[in-house]
C-alpha cells in the first residue's frame, strides 16, 4: 500500500509542478490551442478559449511514470513486464498525439494533418501493442468481467489479439472525444485510475482468487502514478481551464485504461469504469449514424459529442461538466460494486467448501 501511496502522491505534487512550467512556458512561446469555428462545425461558443496553453498532457504522462519509478525505490516492489509494457504503449501513444498537437499549433487550425489518417494509425498501433502483451507476458487470453475465468471465454492467441487491439483503439478514442470541455476528460480519468487502483491492489491481496494478474501491486502503482497526475494538472485544467489536456493526455491516458483493463482482466468492466467515455463516443456514432441514414438531413443531437448539445440547450458548460463527472462517478461505483460483489461470492464459495472438508 505504501508503494500505491508514493505513486500517488508523488504523481500529484510534480503534476502540479510541471502543469504550472507547461502554462508559462507554452503562453510565452504562443502555443495556445486552435479551436475550430462555425466555419468547420465546430462549437463556435468555445472561441473564447482560442489560445489557450495546450499538450498539458505532457506533464500528466511524464508525472504519472516517474511517480510509478519514485515507488521502486522501495524494496519489495519488482519491475513487471506487463507495467513496462504499458508505460512503452502509452508513450507511443502519446507521442502520435503530441505530433497532432504540435502540428495544429503551427497550422493554427485544430485539424492536425493525422485528423483522417489518425484513427487508422492508432489502430494499427492498438494491434501491435495488443500482440506484444500476448507474445511477451503471460497475459491470460480470455475474455474477461472481473477476472480471467468469469465469464473466461477463451480465445485463440490471434483472435485474442485483434480483441485487445479494438479495445485499445476505442477506448483511446472515446478518451479523445470526450475532452472537449474544461476538467472533464481529466475527471474522468481520475475516477477511471482510482478503480483501477483499488482492482490491482485487490488482486495484489487475494492472488488466490486473482492469479492469473501478473504483479498486480505494479499495476496498481501505474494506475495510482497516473491518477494522482491527473489530480494535479486539474488544479490548473477545471474550468476555466488555463491548459488543455490536447491530444497528447487523451490519447495517453485512453491507452492506458485501456491497458489496465486487459492486463488486470477486467476488459468488460472497462465499459463501464469508462461509461462517461463510451457515451460520449457513442453520441458522435449515432449521430453520424442517423446523419447519414437521412440523407444528411437530420441530426439526432444539435451537436456531438453529447456535451456540446447540453451546452446548446442552455446548460452551463460548468452545469455539463459537473453533472457528467458525477455520471462518471455513478459507472465507476458501479463497475467496483461488481467487482467486488463477485468477489465476495467466490470467497463464500471458496468458505464453504472450506467448512464441507
Amino acid at each position: 500500500m505504501i508503494a500505491v501511496i508514493i505513486a500517488g502522491v508523488v504523481g500529484g505534487v510534480l503534476s502540479l509542478v510541471v502543469t504550472r512550467a507547461l502554462i508559462t512556458a507554452f503562453r510565452t512561446r504562443g502555443l495556445g490551442q486552435p479551436i475550430l469555428g462555425k466555419e468547420d462545425l465546430g462549437p463556435e461558443h468555445h472561441m473564447a478559449k482560442q489560445g489557450t496553453p495546450t499538450m498539458g498532457g505532457l506533464a500528466i504522462v511524464a508525472s504519472g511514470f516517474l511517480g510509478w519509478l519514485v515507488a521502486h525505490v522501495r524494496d519489495g516492489l519488482p519491475f513487471s513486464d506487463q507495467a513496462a509494457i504499458v508505460w512503452v504503449a502509452v508513450a507511443v501513444m502519446a507521442f502520435m498525439g503530441l505530433l497532432d498537437d504540435v502540428i495544429k499549433v503551427r497550422k493554427r487550425h485544430n485539424r492536425g494533418i493525422f485528423w483522417k489518417q489518425k484513427n487508422y494509425v492508432t489502430m494499427l498501433m492498438s494491434f501491435a501493442i495488443a500482440w506484444w502483451l500476448a507474445s511477451s507476458t503471460g497475459i491470460a487470453t480470455t475474455i474477461s468481467l472481473t477476472r480471467a475465468d468469469y465469464p473466461g471465454w477463451d480465445l485463440p492467441t490471434w483472435l485474442w489479439i485483434i480483441w485487445a487491439g479494438l479495445i485499445i483503439w476505442a477506448t483511446t478514442n472515446a478518451v479523445n472525444v470526450t475532452d472537449g470541455l474544461d476538467g472533464l476528460a481529466g475527471g474522468s480519468a481520475l475516477m477511471g485510475f482510482a478503480a483501477f487502483t483499488i482492482i490491482g491492489y485487490w488482486a495484489f491481496r487475494n492472488p488466490e482468487v486473482y492469479a492469473d494478474v501478473v504483479n498486480p501491486l505494479d499495476l496498481a502503482v501505474v494506475a495510482a502514478g497516473l491518477g494522482g497526475a491527473c489530480m494535479g494538472f486539474l488544479w490548473f485544467n477545471a474550468p476555466p481551464a488555463r491548459i488543455i489536456m490536447g491530444d497528447v493526455g487523451a490519447l495517453g491516458l485512453g491507452s492506458a485504461m485501456a491497458l489496465l483493463a486487459l492486463t488486470t482482466n477486467t476488459q468488460l468492466l472497462l465499459i463501464l469504469i469508462c461509461g462517461l467515455n463510451v457515451m460520449e463516443a457513442g453520441s458522435v456514432a449515432l449521430q453520424m449514424g442517423v446523419f447519414k441514414a437521412s440523407g444528411r438531413r437530420t441530426r439526432l443531437f444539435r451537436m456531438s459529442p453529447i456535451h456540446h448539445h447540453f451546452e446548446l440547450l442552455g446548460w452551463p458548460e460548468t452545469t455539463v461538466i459537473i453533472r457528467f463527472w458525477l455520471l462518471a462517478a455513478a459507472c465507476v461505483a458501479a463497475a467496483l460494486g461488481i467487482f467486488i460483489g463477485d468477489f465476495t461470492r467466490i470467497v463464500s464459495d471458496l468458505d464453504a467448501l472450506g467448512g464441507g472438508g
